[in-house]
């Protein structure tokens, strides 16, 4: 083990070629943590009999109580390996599902991770969202198949058995590497295809798929070779956590090598596969399993491990046992001969032969690149996502070149992305953590104590002579003590007025002693950032190409000073950095700068960053994609404090909690209930204990959970209540509405129809692709057509879309509202609620009105183009909150029959009760007779239209819809035959 002090790792940090970002990845109770406990000891931090025990990297109580990771946590380690020196950054991360937006964070800021297996559970939900995140953010795994002494112990394999199922296991996480490589490759291919078709502009090509045999041979032509685990290739771990061994393929060839004397080449190529050992001839041959043979890792790998663990914890002979490691230098301690424990006997036996953070560090620093070695194919897509990267501006495509040199000049722009905030105790820093006395210090107490001591001698000697003076100046404190006595009379009373205060201020004191402090987990891949440094914090929806034309058309480019000042449309602050941090898991260290290619701990940004943000100097940096999230915060509590005098305190601590953490969800209902969004049960709980402990402080009250509804209609009953078929069906008719608004009355006739699943399920699935669109013709309204502008559009301001996706949606949309007979594709008006939802209105008026996917700046003289915006708002409301418990209403489409004006003959004359399609005929007469002013009567007609449908919900059939939520049990064949014997048995 060595111990580094933190100057050494702060000197590694200026090296990028030295530096190593890992994170650990897992499905819960996979062995991620005591991994993490056996790479920290190495550098001394911890001891080696604490690994697996102490759970460094877990510093929350809770995660101690259950023994399960709930947040990630990163740590700087030093390793030493072929004459070179590595700082490796690596990031513990959650198994557990509630928590998969924290791994998101994790894999976010790192260039590599170690996958780990529990070999007896195999591939577990979990281990498949791991190895998809890393495949999905282009990370080099590396596999550590754990828990190998589950099959000595616990299976009591043989070493034969033992083999035969770790080539299972193996095959099982290459199949899910091979489902993800398939399915990227079709998506790439189909991508590539429908760009094709969409500079052909024909949607009939559209619809035509490749044959199956055209994708198959794609991926034959594809090379897949270096995306395999394979343990001669070096990317594979076998290992024990618990017992603090771990070994590769590499690390018993050099075994090997010294007693057979092969070379280490050769057998790294030989020792995992079909080979075997021919003892007689000393030759190694191939076709084991055809010959009937022990293949060879068998015979010189699994043989000694078992025999180990059978003298170690089986027949417990010390002396063969100290014959067996003399073969491989591993030397027995006093203690070791002594010890009646041989469990903790053979942990420290294998950590000295096979250290198993040796084996997966060594196994890091040669498979996973340095911060300067990164993909071009990465970059760009941190950079523009799906959309292609020529599409960015000509200023944001040359901070390429910076990223790919990794550079620390200070000519080099600053880039850096905060993958999520977390909260710190103030103790735990370590600008307020009591140092330990230096040995001058120490001395210089010494010499205060002995001194101290002689005047305690000197007074006692005097005192004994000093018998009379002492008596003397007993009475003088009598009497001082009846002076003290009215004085304290006095404090008292004085004290008593201003209690409650003092109480108060008292409790503030001790509420704010340990006061949280929001921390920034991010990396700097370009650049150096020191404290000090003035730097542009871009959100999500940042984008250059805004900034360009802002700028093109002479407008100021002013930076808010925090989130809350941000201006409409504006997504950029500009920070001082206060603080920089080296995270050593349970630690902040405190340092002046960091340089590119490391991560780091930012204080002094909890005013600009919600949860992500891209860090640069320059403002055409993009904002990076959004972090790849598995996960949907789907259990919804209401909260509120047991006491109204600690609202304040609650909505604050409210505010932290959703900063802190990445994936909890805080979100004020129309009713004003504060609402919390958790990912599930255990996250629930951690967010009310940090609420209650950390945050807020206050007791809080927690309602149970909140089941959401929809509001629906259903078609019109096909049988009777007798279950008869009913012959003679009443038709819906369109509902008639009459609204008054001062001198004129407004028609509104609207048919409720209820959508198919398959068309509400679209609507669904392209809820992101509708609402941009909207936005994009809200900016680029002057365009005439899709296609001019498409160029522009990014669906949520980062993901692009293409002109295909939407001919597709448009195609598929038409075809559904042809099976409903709801009319034509041209004849929607919009979508809702929040314009993007599964509900439609329809226009089945005269009004002839622009379509939603075509709109053109052109003059109307129809009166109703003035208040287009406000059946559209009326729309928006009354799908918000339906009319049965104030839920949002899904797949209902409103068909709008007739919207008409009637002038009152008092106001026009004679002859004005006409529809409004003739008043529209001259539109500044109209204007003239109209009383109320444009804006008071759009306001009205909101709130007409609004309770129009609503009311024309009530009277189709509406019912509530409730969620159900669904899931898989993948089980064994012979656990689902005793399922199924238990219920038979019951029966």
């Amino acid at each position: 083990m060595v111990a580094v002090d933190s100057d050494k790792l702060i000197e590694l940090q200026k090296k990028p070629e030295s530096i190593r970002n890992i994170c650990i990845l897992a499905h819960v109770d996979h062995g991620k943590t005591t991994l993490a406990d056996s790479l920290v000891s190495s550098n001394n931090i911890i001891s080696q009999k604490l690994a697996g025990k102490l759970r460094y990297m877990d510093s929350r109580d809770d995660e101690q109580q259950r023994g399960i990771t709930m947040k990630s946590s990163s740590i700087a380690l030093y390793h030493s390996y072929n004459n070179n020196e590595y700082l490796l950054n690596i990031i513990d991360s959650p198994g557990h599902v509630d928590f998969s937006s924290e791994v998101s964070t994790a894999v976010r800021l790192c260039d590599g991770a170690i996958v780990i297996v529990d070999v007896i559970e195999g591939v577990c939900p979990q281990t498949r969202s791991a190895l998809s995140m890393t495949y999905i953010e282009g990370l080099k795994p590396i596999l550590v198949l754990n828990k190998m002494d589950r099959l000595i112990t616990e299976r009591k394999l043989t070493p034969q058995d033992a083999y035969i199922h770790l080539t299972q296991v193996l095959e099982q996480v290459n199949a899910v590497m091979g489902e993800l490589f398939a399915s990227d490759i079709m998506e790439r291919e189909e991508k590539a295809e429908s760009n094709d078709v969409s500079n052909d502009n024909t949607l009939e090509n559209n619809s035509m798929r490749r044959p199956v045999t055209e994708y198959q041979s794609v991926l034959e032509q594809t090379d897949d070779s270096n995306l395999y685990f394979s343990p001669e290739r070096g990317n594979v771990v076998f290992a024990s956590a618990i017992d603090c061994w771990g070994f590769c393929i590499e690390d018993f060839a050099k075994i090997i090598n010294k007693t057979h004397n092969y070379s280490v080449d050769k057998m790294m190529k030989i020792l995992w596969g079909d080979y075997w050992y021919d003892e007689q001839n000393e030759r190694i041959k191939k076709n084991a399993q055809k010959n009937k043979q022990t293949p060879l890792f068998v015979s010189m790998v699994l043989n000694v491990l078992w025999e180990f663990y059978e003298l170690t914890l089986i027949k417990k002979d010390r002396e063969k046992l100290i014959e067996m490691m003399g073969k491989y230098d591993v030397k027995f301690s006093e203690r070791d001969k002594k010890t009646k424990d041989f469990k903790e006997l053979l942990k420290s036996l294998a950590s000295q032969w096979l250290p198993l953070s040796q084996a997966c560090i060594n196994m890091v620093c040669n498979n996973v690149p340095a911060p300067h070695q990164l993909p071009r194919e990465k970059i760009q897509r941190l950079m523009s996502g799906n959309k292609e990267f020529k599409a960015l501006p000509e200023e944001t495509r040359q901070l390429e070149k910076a990223f790919l040199e990794c550079s620390s000049s200070p000519e080099a722009p600053v880039i850096i992305f905060v993958s999520k905030m977390f909260s710190v105790e103030k103790k735990m820093f370590s600008d307020f953590k009591i140092k330990p006395p230096t040995a001058e210090e120490l001395a210089k107490r010494r010499d205060i104590v002995r001194r101290n001591k002689e005047k305690l001698e000197l007074k006692k000697r005097e005192e004994t002579h000093n018998q009379e003076k002492r008596d003397q100046q007993l009475d003088n404190r009598d009497e001082n003590l009846e002076k003290n006595d009215k004085e304290t009379e006095q404090k008292v009373n004085e004290t008593k007025k201003v209690g409650i205060d003092s109480n108060c201020e008292e409790e503030e004191k001790e509420d704010d002693a340990d006061p949280e402090i929001l921390i920034g987990f991010a990396r700097v891949y370009s650049g150096v950032i020191k404290i000090g440094s003035e730097l542009f914090v871009l959100g999500p929806k940042h984008n250059p190409e805004i900034v360009i034309d802002r700028k093109n058309n002479g407008e100021s480019i002013e930076p808010g000073e925090s989130l809350k000042e941000l201006k409409s449309g504006w997504h950029v602050t500009k920070v001082t950095v206060t603080k920089l941090y080296m995270l050593m898991g349970r630690d902040l260290q405190s340092i002046d700068e960091v340089t590119a290619g490391n991560v780091v701990g930012i204080g002094g940004l909890e005013e600009h960053v919600l949860k992500t943000a891209t860090l640069s100097s320059t403002i055409m940096c993009p904002s990076f994609t959004e972090l790849t999230s598995l996960t949907v915060p789907i259990l919804r509590v209401a909260l509120y404090p047991k006491r109204s005098f600690d609202l304040q305190k609650f909505i604050d601590g409210l505010k932290l909690l959703n900063q802190a953490d990445c994936c909890a969800e805080v979100h004020i209902q129309e009713t004003g209930e504060y609402v919390l969004n958790t990912a599930g049960e255990v996250h629930l709980e951690r967010c009310l204990d940090d609420l209650k402990q950390r945050y807020a402080k206050v007791d809080i009250t927690v309602s149970e959970p909140i089941i959401p509804f929809r509001e629906t209609v259903v078609p019109p009953p096909i049988v009777d209540m007798v279950n008869e078929t009913i012959e003679n069906k009443a038709k819906d008719e369109p509902i008639f509405f009459e609204h008054s608004m001062g001198s004129d009355k407004y028609i509104i006739e609207i048919d409720v129809k209820p959508l198919s699943e398959s068309v509400t399920k679209l609507l669904d699935n392209n809820s992101n692709l509708i609402k941009q669109l909207d936005l994009h013709w809200e900016r680029m309204g002057k365009s005439e057509h899709l296609a001019d502008t498409l160029n522009h559009l990014t669906l949520d301001d980062t993901s692009p879309i293409s002109i295909s996706k939407v001919n597709v949606f448009k195609k598929e949309l038409e075809q559904g509202l042809e099976e409903n007979n709801l009319g034509s594709l041209e004849n929607i008006w919009s979508f809702g609620p929040k314009k993007c939802g599964p509900n439609l209105l329809i226009n089945a008026t005269d009004y002839k009105r622009q379509p939603f996917w075509m709109r053109q700046n052109k003059y109307s003289t129809d009166f109703r183009a003035s208040y287009d915006n406000s059946i559209i708002n009326g729309f928006q409301l009354a799908t918000i909150a339906g009319p049965l418990c104030e839920e949002p209403m899904r797949g209902v489409c409103f068909i709008v029959k007739k919207w008409e004006k009637i002038v009152k003959e008092t106001e026009s004359g004679p002859g004005s009760n006409q529809n409004i399609k003739k008043d529209n005929e001259d539109t500044g007469s109209c204007s003239e007779r109209t009383s109320q002013s444009q804006s008071d009567v759009s306001g009205k007609l909101i709130s007409a239209f609004k309770d129009s449908c609503r009311r024309g919900l009530s009277m189709r059939r509406p019912r509530l819809m409730t969620p159900m939520y669904s899931c898989s049990v993948l089980v064994n064949s012979d656990v689902l035959a005793t399922e199924f014997n238990r219920i038979i048995l019951n029966e």
